[in-house]
C-alpha cells in the first residue's frame, strides 16, 4: 500500500484571486493589494510603513493606492477632529470591488472659496449645483464685432 506524506508549509496567505485576474489594474497595484492583503493586521498601513518592505518609495506606493482607491479595492475616510481638521485617515481593504459610498463628502472639488474651519458642515457638504456645459450653439458671426 502507498503511502502519501504531505509536508505543510507555513506563513502562506489564502486570497482572493479577483484582483490578479482585474485587467484594468497595473502590476505595481496587483502586487500592493496582494502584499497588503498577506500583512498582519497590527500592521503599520501608512505608505511610510509599506515603504519599508517595498523598494518603492512613498510616491510610487501613494499612486497605487489611488488606483487602487479608484478601483474601488480600498475606501478611504478621512477623520476629522471637532474642527474639522483631519487628523487620521482610515482604508479599508477589500478582496473585491466595493461601489464607492454614496454618503461621503465630495473629495473631487472641495470648497475652497468660503471654508468653514470653526464649524465645518459635516452633515450634508457639496450641496451646491456643479459647473454644467453651455450647450447652446452661438452663431460666429454674432460673435465678430471687428467690422
Amino acid at each position: 500500500m502507498a503511502v502519501f506524506r504531505i509536508e505543510k508549509t507555513r506563513n502562506y496567505t489564502v486570497m482572493s484571486n479577483h484582483h490578479l485576474r482585474n485587467a484594468g489594474l497595473s502590476l505595481k497595484s496587483k502586487g500592493l493589494l496582494s502584499m497588503m492583503l498577506s500583512l498582519p493586521e497590527d500592521w503599520n498601513y501608512t505608505t511610510r510603513g509599506l515603504a519599508k518592505i517595498c523598494k518603492e518609495g512613498t510616491d510610487s506606493i501613494g499612486s497605487a493606492l489611488k488606483e487602487l482607491e479608484r478601483a474601488g479595492y480600498i475606501v478611504r475616510n478621512r477623520l476629522r477632529d471637532s474642527k474639522g481638521k483631519i487628523v487620521d485617515v482610515e482604508y479599508v481593504i477589500y478582496e473585491t470591488p466595493h461601489p464607492p459610498d454614496t454618503d461621503q463628502p465630495c473629495e473631487d472639488e472641495p470648497d475652497t472659496a468660503c471654508p468653514d474651519t470653526e464649524n465645518p458642515d459635516m452633515d450634508n457638504p457639496c450641496l451646491e449645483n456643479r459647473p454644467q456645459l453651455n450647450k447652446e450653439k452661438r452663431n460666429p458671426e454674432e460673435q465678430n464685432t471687428d467690422s
